[in-house]
């Protein structure tokens, strides 16, 4: 049985660039209704903030399944407490094979490392699947904390192994 292997690794890795394409590629090409250019690849990457994504102001975890990168996820310190989930991506191959449940666990330990206490993440209505795997992981709705273009709903949860935040 091949098994599922999560590390952080560089944005600039050829692993992590290959998976920030696919995921960029997946989210706009599902929100437009049409495959995505090369170019609009290029041009949505550029001036992301995916630099932020390393420690201490965050980290980007890549999961790797047989040795094949085939999944990601970033986390992104708001604040000395609360982080933010952001780029979490499985190729579609390797859907299906518990590697989504696994990164998400991953990143939320990455983030307690950075002393986060809270995540929270921003999401679109259109990716359900995305949807129910946060819900299925203990996330529940919250007030928007952020705002945007594709900031239709989100979701929290409390990284604290002693119960929830005060307020």
């Amino acid at each position: 049985m091949t098994s599922w292997t999560l590390a952080p690794e560089p944005v600039e890795s050829l692993g992590a660039i290959r998976l920030r394409r696919e995921y960029y590629a997946d989210v706009a090409g599902r929100y437009w209704k049409r495959p995505v250019t090369s170019a609009e690849v290029d041009k949505g990457l550029a001036g992301d903030g995916a630099e932020l994504l390393t420690p201490p102001t965050g980290q980007f975890v890549v999961g790797r399944h047989g040795g094949e990168a085939a999944a990601c996820g970033g986390i992104l310190m708001l604040d000395a407490g609360t982080a933010e989930l952001t780029r979490v991506y499985l190729r579609p191959a390797f859907r299906g094979r518990k590697g989504a449940g696994l990164l998400l666990e991953f990143l939320e330990e990455e983030a307690r490392l950075l002393g986060a206490r809270r995540m929270v993440l921003n999401t679109r209505l259109d990716l359900v699947e995305a949807r129910s795997l946060y819900v299925r992981h203990g996330y529940a709705e919250i007030p928007a904390y952020c705002t945007g273009p594709y900031v239709e709903i989100c979701y929290g949860k409390d990284l604290r192994p002693d119960g929830p935040l005060d307020g």
